[in-house]
């Protein structure tokens, strides 16, 4: 009995460690794809918290108290000029350009006679110091965190005698970042992930019948010996997945589109989105050279693969790779303004649609984006063709 088992146990060994595909996606893959993307996601959080950290910050302080000056003035180290000065509201309605590190501090004009005077008891309103300032502007809301979290410990040190950014009405309002922007920055953060993951997945579910299917059912060998030419064979593939592909990635998009309002409350904010022509046409053309990639990429694993099972295995990876590009613009602010970042596949991608959310889109990127994506593509059909040129790849079992 036991030699029995010590047998099967053998055979199953032998098996499993002879096949090396099988012992790669099952030992080696999963610990090297929790350490990448466990790596590139610590390196977007730290990246997303040092955001901004560099850049120089303007604190303009209207009726600076004498007790609050050493305070404000401490704001040097971190990147801040403090400078006295008065403002008006067109001042502080300009502070809706995200591009503006500027921050806006209005003292009352006898602050510290006030805190003298005034008893938590009495049931009066505090003294209230008014901070104005773009939560989608990474140096401000660093700065405003840093000012407000001083301000309010130096509160408690007071037994509460004065208020930061208390709303006196309804219309009060400290973060200028308008509705529009703060609604385009979270779509920047989301839709590119879903928009991805809807794609692939759509690709998934049918690239492994287009090639590992017909090696399954042998269908493939009927293939190869009619007068077609391999690189035609293989540009038909791709473009049919593609064509499927958009229409499934587009039935989520669309989905995705209608519902995300819901879903994170936008409707009930009133927020309104405007975006141009020009911004549905870049989008549109990135989703189809994107699918193009995603088709050939999967094309090629189908390939390689044994059977239906074996591919759909081999494209695991492939989507978590999707998903760490993804993930990525969550960790970051605007768009990449870097030349590299638009050559690298799905990655550059993401970087588009994500200036598209923010209003942002460059058609210089754009179109390195699209040109890297055609000559990937372009690669990826001679590669398919060398594949089916090789019976070893065509007719493994």
């Amino acid at each position: 009995m036991k030699s029995n088992t010590l047998t099967i146990i053998k055979k199953e060994f032998a098996r499993f460690f002879g096949d090396r595909q099988l012992l790669f996606t099952t030992v080696i893959m999963p610990g090297l794809l929790i350490y990448l993307i466990y790596s590139m996601m610590g390196n977007g959080i730290g990246k997303m918290v040092s955001e901004g950290a560099g850049d120089p910050v303007t604190l303009r302080v209207e009726h600076m108290p004498k007790s609050l000056e050493p305070i404000l003035q401490s704001l040097d180290s971190a990147g801040v000029t403090v400078l006295p000065a008065a403002f008006t509201d067109a001042d502080i309605k300009q502070l809706e350009d995200n591009d503006l590190n500027t921050l806006l501090v209005r003292f009352p004009n006898d602050f510290d006679q006030q805190v003298a005077n005034y008893d938590p008891q009495s049931g009066e309103l505090a003294p209230n110091i008014k901070i104005y300032y773009n939560s989608t502007n990474n140096a401000s809301q660093r700065i405003y965190t840093v000012l407000e979290n001083m301000l309010s410990g130096y509160e408690s040190m007071m037994s509460n005698r004065f208020d930061v950014n208390r709303a006196d009405t309804a219309e009060a309002q400290f973060d200028m970042a308008s509705e529009e922007s703060i609604g385009a920055m979270i779509w920047s953060k989301i839709l590119p992930m879903m928009i991805l993951i809807m794609l692939f997945s759509g690709m998934m579910a049918i690239a492994p019948s287009a090639i590992a299917g017909e090696k399954e059912r042998g269908t493939i060998a009927t293939l190869l010996v009619t007068p077609m030419k391999r690189n035609d064979l293989a540009l038909g593939k791709i473009v049919s997945l593609s064509c499927i592909g958009i229409l499934s990635g587009l039935s989520s998009f669309i989905g995705i589109v209608l519902s995300l309002p819901k879903m994170i409350n936008l409707d009930n904010a009133g927020a309104t989105f405007h975006y141009t022509p020009s911004d549905y046409v870049i989008l549109l053309l990135v989703i189809l050279s994107t699918v193009l990639i995603m088709s050939s990429v999967v094309s090629m694993l189908s390939a390689l693969a044994k059977d239906v099972k074996n591919a759909g295995t081999m494209m695991v990876p492939g989507m978590l790779v999707v998903m760490v590009c993804g993930l990525i613009p969550m960790f970051q602010g605007n768009a990449s303004t870097n030349f590299a970042a638009y050559l690298i596949p799905f990655y550059n991608s993401t970087e588009v649609m994500v200036g598209v959310f923010m209003h942002e889109a460059q058609w210089s990127m754009t179109i390195v984006c699209l040109c890297a994506n055609v000559v990937y593509t372009a690669a990826a059909v001679w590669g398919l063709t060398r594949m089916f040129n090789s019976e070893k790849i065509m007719f493994s079992r």
